[in-house]
């Protein structure tokens, strides 16, 4: 089966580069380009993509709002945010709202396919400063232990989540395969009321 794409950009020459990419990438299918968010979301209701390419500055309804609602429609959906510049608050919101990654727009056409194939894998395409920025939140903990209710199993993956790993290296750390390590995450998912690796990880507290 084909990974299903779509985009979500107001910039009609951008959208167009992008929806050529993704038509021209074998194992890729374009799954709709919307120019913003409002349209995105009523036209991504009928069948959800496995990955969306997220604009953060849209019209309208801005990226990072999209990205919310779009993460409770369709929690499995994986997002990654396009930004001009490395603009770390909004980037840092729209992770915290459940999006899995961004790529700056001036991105090659093979970067860009390999964001696409990275967050596929179960990984999260950043800058290291925007990493940083993600696990000095994790050092700020809030005063409850979110993780508390998770098996020891469920905890050892979320751990792993927390220090970046992919669902493969999980799985080669834990002795399990990469569909075990996918159920336990949606549980995960599940008892934490959260619909990402990153909100996931946000709430461990080792």
């Amino acid at each position: 089966m084909p990974t299903r794409i779509a985009i979500v950009e107001d910039d009609t020459q951008t959208r167009a580069n992008l929806e050529r990419l993704i038509r021209a990438t074998p194992g890729f299918e374009c799954a709709g380009a919307y120019p913003s968010g409002e349209a995105a979301l009523e036209g991504l209701g009928r069948r959800p993509p496995d990955v969306v390419l997220m604009d953060i500055n849209l019209p309208g309804m801005s990226g990072v709002e999209c990205t919310r609602q779009l993460k409770t429609l369709f929690p499995r959906v994986e997002i990654v945010m396009l930004t001009v510049y490395d603009d770390s608050d909004r980037i840092f919101q729209a992770l915290q709202m459940g999006a899995s990654g961004y790529l700056l727009k001036r991105a090659t056409a093979d970067e860009i396919v390999e964001a696409i194939q990275t967050v596929v894998r179960g990984g999260a395409p950043m800058s290291s400063y925007i990493a940083r920025k993600v696990v000095h939140s994790f050092r700020h903990p809030g005063p409850a232990r979110a993780s508390e209710g998770l098996s020891k199993r469920e905890t050892d993956v979320l751990a792993y989540v927390a220090q970046g790993y992919t669902n493969k290296e999980i799985a080669h750390t834990l002795g399990l395969s990469v569909e075990t390590v996918r159920a336990y995450l949606k549980t995960i998912y599940t008892k934490l009321h959260v619909h990402s690796r990153t909100q996931a990880a946000m709430k461990f507290r080792p």
